[in-house]
């Protein structure tokens, strides 16, 4: 059986970010990821992938130039995991042992969950920006678009980048304009609101009544008609429901999400499926020796990549305290960001913690739609990610003047 100090299981954004700050941390760390993809993906930057602005390509790297030196890599899938033996078992039915073991395997997308949507995914106006498949056609689905009705939807939390269902939605209204259609821009979202972080939800209205769009709250989609081109959905009106269905010419779904089912049907999760740790150590409730970032993680944050900047030197610090047996001290704030595109040329860097409190990187009014934003968004961010994320370097904020 083969054995590693430490083990995480994804090799994704929080994967590969915590093997490196781990290795800075302490070099002579024996650290093992496990994850099948040869492929890695900047899925932030799907968005606008969608939009025209980038490529697929341009947020596609190879999973083995980003594996940190030293690190080693074990390209193969977790089947089951059994804390109680310090013991993963892989798809490949081999067996790894581990003092510490760090899970990090992302979400599912449960496209299955919405009756039609499998089949109706990728032709007849029916895309996804988060699908890596897909995302390519929202962008020719948008182009095509001659009018109509243009729905987007957002599916119940908690979803990754909860703020992304709605940023294609404003680009895609900006399209709409500047081509003069005749045509309705729907945000259909599960949501009781249009972001669930009051200080950034008060300006997103003000863009969502200024551009006219059609926002409507407790829609959540069940069924796609793609023979009839209708979108269904069941709408919760305080302690009753029904349900509505919107004709559609162009349709962009946000699937429903769910941790993987070897981790929500393992003795590591919680009752929602997630990976059930302390939401400041990171450190697992009923394991000691097992800790978890990202997003199948179980803390109460907004699921994006930047919170695993805010994560990742927490769960170092603490699991390099566990073993060195001191006290586990380092606490996640709930650090969160979502680049909230407003449309193009536009958008408002909303960073927040737990008390859903701005905590802003640049010593500027945040709530405020900027073209700086946007620019960061557009080429500061990519960078940052696979040249000092990824490389494990710390949050950027320290080096700006004014930021706390």
């Amino acid at each position: 059986m083969a054995h590693h100090q430490i083990l995480i299981v994804g090799g994704g954004a929080a994967g590969i970010t915590v093997a490196a700050q781990l290795k800075r941390a302490r070099v002579g760390l024996d650290v093992a990821i496990l994850e099948p993809s040869a492929d890695h993906f900047y899925q932030p930057g799907w968005t606008l992938v969608g939009a025209g602005v980038f490529s697929l390509e341009d947020t596609h790297r190879a999973e083995r130039d980003l594996i940190p030196s030293g690190v080693h890599w074990i390209q193969d899938g977790a089947a089951a995991f059994d804390p109680d033996h310090n013991r993963v078992t892989t798809t490949s039915g081999s067996a790894i042992s581990y003092e510490v073991l760090i899970v990090a395997t992302g979400l599912k997308l449960c496209w299955d969950r919405i009756a039609g949507l499998t089949e109706a995914l990728g032709q007849g106006g029916v895309c996804s920006n988060y699908s890596k498949d897909h995302t390519a056609y929202t962008w020719e689905a948008i182009q095509d678009f001659k009018g109509g009705n243009a729905v987007f939807t957002c599916a119940p939390m908690p979803i990754k980048c909860p703020g992304a269902p709605q940023k294609i939605a404003y680009l895609a209204d900006d399209i709409v304009k500047k081509k003069k259609l005749q045509a309705n821009v729907i945000y259909a979202t599960a949501t009781p609101g249009i972001f669930g972080v009051p200080v950034y939800a008060a300006p997103l209205r003000e863009v969502v009544k200024r551009k006219g769009i059609d926002a409507r709250y407790n829609h959540v989609l069940t069924a796609v008609r793609a023979d009839k081109k209708e979108a269904v959905f069941q709408v919760t009106e305080g302690e009753s429901s029904r349900e509505e269905v919107i004709p559609y010419n162009l349709l962009h779904v946000t699937p429903p999400m769910a941790a993987p089912d070897v981790v929500a049907e393992s003795p590591l999760a919680n009752g929602a499926g997630f990976v059930e740790v302390d939401q400041f150590s990171l450190q697992h409730v009923r394991f000691a020796n097992v800790f978890s970032l990202g997003d199948v993680s179980g803390m109460p944050n907004s699921k994006t990549a930047a919170a695993v900047r805010g994560q990742a030197p927490v769960l170092v610090a603490n699991l390099v305290a566990l073993l060195d047996g001191q006290p586990l001290e380092a606490a996640y704030d709930g650090y969160s960001c979502c680049p909230l595109i407003t449309g193009y040329g536009k958008a408002i860097m909303a960073e927040f913690n737990y008390k859903q409190e701005p905590v802003p990187s640049f010593p500027l009014d945040p709530t405020k739609e900027r073209w700086s934003m946007w620019f960061v968004k557009r080429k500061i961010l990519p960078a940052l990610y696979w040249n000092r994320m990824l490389t494990g370097a710390q949050h950027e904020r320290r080096f700006m003047p004014g930021v706390r």
